[in-house]
């Protein structure tokens, strides 16, 4: 597990790596990376802040964007989710950065999102979510739920599962993800009795709660796991997780305790990636399914490429804190990677900044071909990529076992699937 970094950081630091002094600010463009690098989510986002440095890095290698240069200014909000809005409210309007790359948990983009749409700012998110949200101040990299959560139950059905257990940290993104899933599982005709981790229901009898939730945090998984190895106890039973940050490995830990294997009730984790697979016990938890928009196994040209470019950065970087050994890399970091250079192509095509003008460049559609294949640009702030349904390994890397090009970002899909009759 990667230990919290906010002793490397203060408020405000410009991290730079290769930049020199002598450039003047008019050959600067300055950017900002609003990413935890303390407290419960740095097991997650300090690899975004890593790999944006690498590809700044990268683009200023080759000239920057409209011929200049990139400086990042990096804030990290310590995973308290109201100094969000702080650190946004200090880049956008004290520091008057260009664009922003950052958040990982929707929580975290919610605080901040009124700022950005206050100050007509620009925030490019890359890390799956929920949905049922379209700013105009945020380009939706992340996978939407049709391109994530989706799939991976379709994989799950097709595979004879015919039950659910739902389990997730106690936030918005589990909380409408999982009422989505509910819906879709039971106009798949699932019943209800075989969707487990429990429900809530207003006064009308309306369910608006459906799973088994944790603070973010938490570490006593025995009394769940127990519960989910008795659901599971009729053997066609599976766990969808969107359990978020440094909660993972001890849920994994007694999961893998209690004897539970993949065979036995396998688990689709949505915030596991190669990346988190590093402090998780991966011998144990072979089989596990992941369902991301890229896998670091892809074999391409383009992949290899990314990968080789990003290892020899590792090896010359003087960026702070920045762990050089060991080092994978998962879907939120290359669409991370996607992000900037989408915003770049968009800059390019708008011949300027102004955000109103890249933002119309997004809507207009713009492609690059990136490590997980083509991302193209939609009006509706988000992206049509390549799924992939991948099986993790003992190295904890992931087998490709399906994949679906082209696939159109929705984010408006609760209320749309009925119950079978």
């Amino acid at each position: 597990m990667r230990k919290p970094l906010s002793c490397l950081f203060t408020a405000g630091v410009l991290i730079a790596a290769g930049f020199t002094s002598s450039l003047r600010a008019d050959d600067t463009v300055k950017v900002g990376v609003l990413h935890d690098l303390s407290g419960t989510m740095a097991i997650s986002e300090t690899s975004l802040r890593d790999i944006l440095l690498f590809t700044f890095d990268e683009i200023n290698a080759k000239g920057g964007v409209l011929g200049k240069k990139i400086v990042p200014d990096i804030q990290d909000p310590g995973s308290d989710w109201p100094t969000f809005a702080e650190k946004a409210k200090q880049l956008l309007e004290v520091d008057k950065v260009a664009v922003v790359f950052g958040c990982w948990t929707s929580v975290s983009r919610k605080s901040c999102l009124p700022v950005f749409e206050k100050d007509n700012g620009l925030l490019f998110y890359p890390v799956q979510y929920e949905g049922e949200e379209e700013s105009q101040n945020v380009c939706y990299t992340a996978e939407a739920v049709n391109q994530q959560a989706i799939p991976a139950v379709d994989y799950y059905l097709a595979q004879g599962k015919k039950k659910f257990y739902l389990l997730g940290t106690d936030y918005v993104y589990p909380q409408t993800t999982n009422l989505v899933l509910l819906e879709y599982l039971l106009s798949k005709g699932v019943p209800l009795e075989n969707i487990g981790g429990g429900f809530k229901k207003d006064s009308a009898g309306k369910i608006i709660s459906a799973g088994k939730y944790t603070p973010f945090g938490y570490k006593d998984y025995q009394q769940i796991v127990a519960e989910i190895k008795d659901f599971a106890s009729s053997g066609d039973a599976c766990v969808i997780s969107t359990l978020n940050g440094d909660t993972n490995p001890p849920f994994f830990k007694e999961y893998a305790a209690a004897g539970l294997t993949a065979d036995t009730c396998p688990v689709v984790s949505y915030s596991i990636a190669e990346d988190e697979f590093r402090s998780l016990p991966a011998k144990d938890l072979v089989g596990q399914l992941g369902c991301w928009t890229y896998f670091m196994s892809i074999d391409s040209p383009a992949n290899q490429k990314f990968l080789a470019n990003f290892q020899a950065w590792l090896k010359t970087t003087t960026a702070d804190g920045v762990v050089k050994e060991g080092r994978v890399v998962d879907s939120p970091m290359v669409l991370s990677y996607d992000g900037v250079y989408l915003w770049k192509a968009c800059v390019e095509k708008a011949g300027s900044f102004d955000v109103d003008k890249v933002r119309a460049a997004w809507k207009s559609g713009v492609s690059f071909d990136g490590p997980g294949g083509k991302v193209t640009t939609q009006p509706n702030m988000h992206l049509t990529k390549t799924v992939y349904i991948g099986e993790s390994k003992a190295d904890g890397q992931f087998k490709i076992l399906q994949s679906f090009p082209d696939v159109y970002g929705q984010p408006h899909l609760l209320g749309t699937f009925k119950a079978k009759e």
